[in-house]
């Protein structure tokens, strides 16, 4: 096992007017199973090809233990890697797909047919060794190509968007699947994926990036408590923070016509109030508070969620956590109030975290 450096590593991809990531420092704990997360084109299948040489580092280095291996060649770093395609060959059984990599190496068969039956125990995949992928569900496909990362026993595993190609019920049962295996190996993995609720169920830390630069880094809670920046903010959590415009007093913050007390001095007047769906409550009619009208309610069972927006001259999507069963209807007007120790205030120029 192993840690992973990254020491102010930046790709400039040739003839490209930024770079695709942008002097990336992040130290990755042995055993630590840490997600790199942020939108399509953010850098973070990059980040993690550069880690698997698959990509050249322009500045900075990568680091695995305390080796250096930014001009390793892929194959001499000891990491082993799964893709979202699977990368399964057509031709060979479950058990010389899992194995191939070992023959390579030049492992003994014995070694190798005792590597690939505890990782298919592991995978509960015993009974299909014999079988050609084709003849295997998607979720099975992907099982066996963690079994052929799993039976190399690398320092590193590195996973860009494995579940991607399954249907919602599957990914959740799978990636329940990837943490608890992870946990039980012990290796130290990178996971990449786009989806913030994978990124939190699965990582011990979660690093955002946004257009190639990191924004933060932290366990699943610290993001979602105290998110850095207003992006941040808006990208972990579903559904997402409501970020309003509001303005600050002495009193506290403007929040439609209630008055929030804050606990300590900002020195703007001008600011972006934050609220998670769960923080917003319905209160009575004439209470102050957000004047909201109803556009959709998503009923969930227990809880739902009202989706809504202000009224006046500027229009601002509001989404609220209410009950399930009883709630307003579409149409309805309501106000809502924030939960005045869960309110969030960020810069509205730069986006920067307030309180």
């Amino acid at each position: 096992m192993a840690t992973v450096t990254f020491e102010s590593v930046s790709c400039v991809y040739p003839g490209a007017d930024r770079p695709s990531v942008d002097q990336f420092d992040l130290e990755i704990g042995d055993g630590e199973f840490l997600v790199l997360v942020g939108p399509s084109g953010c850098g973070k299948s990059t980040t993690l090809r550069m880690l698997a040489g698959l990509e050249e580092v322009s500045e900075g280095r990568v680091l695995i233990g305390d080796r250096d291996v930014t001009d390793i060649p892929p194959k001499d770093r000891d990491i082993a890697m799964v893709f979202q395609n699977y990368a399964l060959y057509p031709h060979m059984t479950v058990a010389e797909n899992m194995g191939f990599a070992l023959k390579i190496a030049g492992i003994g068969k014995e070694e190798r047919s005792t590597r690939v039956l505890e990782a298919a125990k592991m995978l509960d995949l015993e009974q299909y060794l014999g079988r050609k992928p084709k003849a295997l569900s998607g979720g099975q496909r992907q099982r066996v190509a963690m079994g052929r990362a799993i039976v190399r026993q690398p320092q590193v595993f590195l996973m860009d968007e494995p579940l991607s190609n399954l249907d919602a019920k599957l990914r959740v049962q799978t990636r329940t699947q990837i943490a608890s295996l992870q946990r039980r190996l012990g290796v130290t993995t990178v996971y990449v994926t786009h989806d913030q609720t994978e990124a939190l169920t699965m990582g011990d830390r979660i690093a955002v990036l946004k257009d190639g630069v990191l924004q933060q880094v932290g366990t699943p809670r610290d993001l979602y408590e105290a998110p850095n920046n207003e992006f941040v903010a808006g990208f972990i959590g579903s559904p997402a923070m409501n970020l309003l415009p509001s303005r600050v007093s002495e009193a506290g913050v403007a929040f439609g016509s209630a008055t929030v007390p804050v606990p300590v001095r900002v020195q703007t007047p001008a600011v972006t109030a934050g609220v998670r769906p769960e923080d917003m409550v319905v209160v009575a009619a004439g209470d102050p508070g957000l004047s909201v009208v109803v556009d959709l309610v998503e009923e969930l069972g227990a809880d739902g969620y009202l989706y809504g927006h202000t009224t006046g001259d500027d229009r601002i999507d509001v989404v609220a956590r209410v009950d399930g069963r009883v709630h307003p209807s579409p149409g309805d007007a309501v106000t809502l109030a924030p939960a005045p120790d869960r309110l969030h205030l960020f810069d509205p120029g730069s986006g920067a975290r307030l309180i």
